[in-house]
């Protein structure tokens, strides 16, 4: 699997049991129920490819999405995940 370079993320792995560092996978999941949407970019941990998901957006509006980075996450536009992979806020 190809990952973004992006900024070293640690995280509790849930299968290894210990913090790990997580790579950037440049796919999002996207959740929408109508009335709200989630977004989270989609994290790997190195050693045993437990997957861990970055909320980037949650429980929002739809409308506070535009319609063209919305189109991005669902395409998981890698420069996206990329961008927000290495946005630290």
């Amino acid at each position: 699997m190809k990952y973004c370079n992006t900024l070293r993320v640690y995280h509790r792995c849930g299968s290894c049991g210990k913090k790990r560092q997580f790579a950037n996978t440049g796919r999002f999941r996207v959740n929408a129920n109508g009335k709200k949407v989630d977004v989270w970019l989609i994290y790997q941990c190195v050693k045993c490819k437990h997957t861990w998901n970055l909320a980037i957006y949650e429980r929002t509006k739809p409308g506070k999405i535009s319609m063209e980075e919305y189109r991005m996450f669902l395409e998981n536009d890698e420069e996206l995940a990329c961008r927000y992979g290495n946005d630290k806020a």
